[in-house]
């Protein structure tokens, strides 16, 4: 699913709840809660959506890395990566699925 499927699942939602956003309100409340979890992430602090899962970054520590092409080896420096945890009612939803 890419956004644009999000914001048309959210729209058909709502407007079948007789709610009276339009798809571009509905667009512009996704693109704020992507923006605030990206801003957590930037800032280093984790974000939690209950029953979903939760963000967070990890540091990934300096190492040696080795260039494939010259083979000449050299310092790959720390990065900071995102990461995803799954909660407990989504784990338990996936393996429901699996499991029929």
């Amino acid at each position: 699913m890419v956004k644009s499927e999000l914001v048309d699942k959210l729209s058909d939602k709502l407007e079948a709840n007789a709610s009276n956003l339009s798809r571009q309100d509905t667009k512009l409340a996704v693109d704020i809660i992507l923006q605030a979890i990206s801003q957590t992430l930037a800032s280093h602090d984790r974000a939690e959506i209950r029953g979903f899962g939760s963000f967070d970054v990890r540091i990934r520590p300096p190492r040696r890395g080795r260039n494939p092409s010259t083979g000449q080896s050299l310092q790959v420096p720390s990065v900071a990566v995102p990461y995803f945890k799954c909660g407990k009612q989504l784990r338990a939803l996936l393996n429901q699925q699996a499991g029929a």
